[in-house]
Formats: structure tokens, sequence, C-alpha cells
């Protein structure tokens, strides 16, 4: 049960992550909306968020209700709610 809280601690910080780039480097290019690099650096981590999101829905459910309408029935109530998690982080 551990590794499964590791590897679910590690994706969920992975999206913290390229959401924090994503958000830092979307103001830069508001500024410098020519600028290759940074658009092709927005470009590289916008696809490691999916995918990293991709995978934890896949494994864990969904992250926000937008993901929960991905089946033919409503999961954002299958996991339990962040009060009701007793694991520690």
């Amino acid at each position: 049960m551990e590794n499964n809280n590791n590897d679910r601690n590690m994706l969920l910080h992975r999206i913290q992550v390229c959401d924090f780039v994503l958000h830092e480097t979307a103001l830069f290019l508001d500024s410098h909306p020519n600028h290759k690099e940074a658009l092709e650096y927005f470009r590289k981590h916008a696809a490691m968020a999916q995918a990293a999101k991709m995978e934890y829905t896949q494994k864990y459910g969904p992250i926000t209700y937008m993901d929960a309408a991905q089946g033919d029935r409503w999961t954002w109530v299958d996991q339990p709610w962040p009060w009701e998690n007793t694991s520690e982080v």
C-alpha cells in the first residue's frame, strides 16, 4: 500500500510542478509572444502535464470534476474526499 501512495504522491507532485511551469511560462509568453523557445518549453510541459494527469486519472480516479465524466457514469464520488483520506501525505 505504501508503494501505491508513493506513486500517487509522485504523480500529483509531477502534475503540480508542470502546472506551475505552465503558469509561469504563460505569464512570460504574455509579454514575449514571439519567443519560440518559450513556446516550445510551454508545449513540452503541457504534454508532460497531460500525460501525468491521464496516468493519474487512469490509476486513481479523477483529479477534477472535469475528469469525472469520462466513462459511462459520474465517477467523482468514487474516491474518498480529501477529509476522508487517513493516510499521511
